[in-house]
């Protein structure tokens, strides 16, 4: 199947499931890096050696879902607007807040149950860093928090993308996403200049990691353009996709260094937006196939869940006995499996009512 072709059979398959192919995983490869990197050093499982040929490869976990949720959130919001000519902000929040809240609430209170009973440590002011969603300004959070850094940059995102794109429209809000990929190594400068050595400089502010979110964004506005483009097609195919994987883990290797750091994560959000396209443009070969077998998208659907509880047992600083392997791993898989099919699935049928509407 030709490139173009495979493009406009994606679009249909969108329509007609409701379900980008290749997304779900993607999305269980991501959380499985954030897996392997929290099992490391785990009890009764030696410290795993990656990093030095791979670099934080679970913080690349979370920059590959950085990249889609912008790629995903545009491309639903562009395509309101293209069917009815308009899109309703408030419909978008009810949605989202379907889809995040109720499991992640849920966690959090079993988190405040924890801290009362004196099982974990967490203070009143984790809490209100954890509840108001601005966890990645927080200097030091506890480990059972501190993973609610990335969900703190998507709710930031969500409160500000949906309200350019409706102001904005398609065309300026896609210079908006490039200016932000633009300007994000400047705020990464600035933070080392103003900040090098101190706590506050190993936050992940939003700025400064923006255009990751940025990155997926660009492509979910320019993909149907960029599918006419020889060079980009050209681009898409297998062996460019093998020198994009080696040089995505050299850059995401080197970002130990001073221009790694800076200038890396640019590269690295570029290169994964363009494998992202690949993944979902290419769905029927090889690679596609092993995407979207169905355990992966198991792992995939699961993965909300799983990112929001693994915390709790993957912690390589607890003598908890359910935070040693292999029952810490277990029991991740557990709960997250009952949070997703007792609270995520019964109210993605509820969020269905909410359905893009013209405004």
């Amino acid at each position: 199947m030709k490139i173009q072709e495979a493009y406009t059979t994606t679009i249909e398959t969108n329509k007609a499931t409701g379900k980008i192919p290749s997304l779900d995983g993607l999305r269980a490869l991501s959380i499985i890096l954030v897996l392997l990197g929290h099992l490391s050093g785990t009890r009764n499982l030696p410290r795993f050696k990656l990093e030095r040929w791979l670099g934080d490869y679970a913080n690349l976990g979370v920059v590959v879902f950085f990249v889609i949720s912008g790629y995903l959130i545009t491309s639903l919001l562009r395509e309101e607007r293209e069917l009815t000519g308009g899109i309703s902000l408030k419909q978008f929040y009810v949605r989202r807040a379907i889809r995040i809240f109720p499991a992640f609430f849920a966690m959090m209170g079993v988190l405040i149950a924890l801290a009362l009973g004196g099982w974990i440590t967490l203070g009143s002011r984790d809490i209100g860093y954890a509840l108001t969603y601005i966890v990645n300004y927080q200097v030091n959070p506890p480990w059972n928090t501190g993973h609610l850094w990335s969900l703190s940059v998507e709710e930031q995102f969500y409160l500000l993308w949906p309200w350019a794109v409706w102001w904005l429209g398609n065309r300026k809000a896609a210079w908006l996403a490039a200016g932000v990929i633009a300007v994000s190594p400047g705020m990464r400068i600035l933070g080392w200049l103003l900040w090098r050595g101190t706590a506050i400089g190993d936050l992940a502010m939003f700025p400064m990691v923006a255009d990751s979110l940025a990155s997926g964004c660009l492509l979910g506005m320019l993909r149907g353009w960029l599918h006419e483009q020889k060079w980009y097609l050209r681009m898409l195919r297998g062996p460019w996709m093998a020198v994009m994987l080696v040089l995505l883990f050299a850059c995401n290797a080197s970002r130990v260094y001073t221009a790694g750091a800076v200038f890396g994560r640019t590269v690295i959000n570029l290169l994964l937006a363009m494998m992202i396209d690949y993944c979902i443009t290419n769905s029927d070969n090889l690679f596609g196939r092993v995407l979207n077998a169905t355990p992966l998208v198991w792992i995939g659907t699961l993965s909300y869940s799983l990112y929001l509880w693994q915390q709790l047992f993957l912690n390589r600083h607890s003598t908890w006995p359910v935070c040693a392997f292999p029952i810490n791993l277990m029991l991740a898989l557990a709960v997250s499996t009952a949070s997703y099919y007792a609270l995520e699935k019964p109210l993605l049928r509820l969020r269905k009512r909410f359905a893009a509407v013209r405004v």
